[in-house]
């Protein structure tokens, strides 16, 4: 009896330990989501300002950046997917992947995958898809900065080698009910209704604006700007999607913790008055047997 008191004992005390782990890892992924969250908000007046500029050039020159046609056979295109390279965010990966598949199915043409996140790299294989190139995750805010360069000056040479192509970008996104959901996005060239939000933007002053520089050489510097703007959210919303899946796995981890104490609580309990049971009757039972001797 002592031995299985010992034992729950030792088990009670191991599901505290696991339990401080799992709140521990929750604060982490609260903090984390803020962070990212944060770095995504701070992007937004950027690109409302990037959009003017845009605005601007499209009313200085009348022009249009949505391609003529999307159907060619030969059309080049680059798919990026974004995924995890860390562990306890249940389907996270698998859910992109299979997302990012379909949608892939449906571009006309050729399209080259990268991948961003080894396990999404190995996923993709695993579905048949064939990945030409491979990123690591950024492990913070300060990471992903490079991560974005890197896919642009990458998908810049794409663009300079193929007439008609485009560049898409599918990622998670976090959503107000601590989950995430899939999105997918055209990056290049911007779709229609990409550019009738950019159209409709209305000038923040009286004073009309002014191309300094010509059209071409500005708007080629704002497309620029635009895309990497587009990256970085798309990378920042991917880790914020993550760290809301882990919460999400460390809550209900927590959970079943608590479960698994109360029901280590009562089986505690019951053994140990079965055993004070057991003592009080040997008691009972020796008390008995001398006074029937006596």
């Amino acid at each position: 009896m002592s031995d299985t008191l010992i034992n729950l004992q030792r088990r009670k005390k191991s599901a505290g330990d696991l339990g401080s782990v799992v709140r521990t890892m929750k604060a982490m992924a609260t903090s984390n989501i803020t962070q990212y969250e944060m770095a995504v908000h701070s992007l937004q007046d950027y690109y409302r300002t990037i959009s003017l500029g845009i605005n601007a050039c499209f009313k200085e020159e009348k022009i249009s950046l949505v391609a003529d046609s999307q159907n060619k056979k030969e059309a080049k295109s680059v798919a990026v997917i974004f995924g995890s390279d860390q562990g306890l965010v249940g389907r996270f990966n698998d859910l992109i992947s299979l997302y990012a598949q379909r949608i892939i199915e449906e571009i006309p043409g050729e399209t080259e995958i990268w991948a961003v996140g080894e396990r999404t790299y190995f996923l993709l294989l695993d579905e048949g898809l064939t990945p030409t190139k491979y990123f690591s995750v950024p492990n913070s805010v300060a990471a992903i900065t490079p991560l974005v360069n890197q896919i642009l000056i990458e998908s810049e040479k794409y663009r300079q080698a193929a007439l008609d192509y485009s560049f898409h970008i599918f990622h998670n996104k976090p959503t107000k009910s601590s989950n995430y959901r899939q999105e997918n996005q055209r990056l290049f060239p911007p779709d229609k209704k990409w550019e009738d939000e950019i159209i409709k933007m209305t000038w923040p002053s009286q004073n009309v604006p002014e191309v300094i520089g010509g059209v071409e050489n500005t708007l080629g510097t704002l497309i620029r700007e635009y895309l990497f703007v587009s990256l970085y959210k798309a990378s920042a919303e991917s880790l914020a999607a993550e760290n809301a899946s882990r919460l999400e796995s460390m809550e209900r981890a927590e959970k079943n913790i608590e479960e698994m104490l109360d029901e280590l609580n009562m089986g505690y309990n019951r053994l140990r008055q079965s055993t004070i049971d057991e003592e009080l009757f040997d008691v009972i039972a020796g008390f008995e047997a001398l006074r029937k001797r006596e």
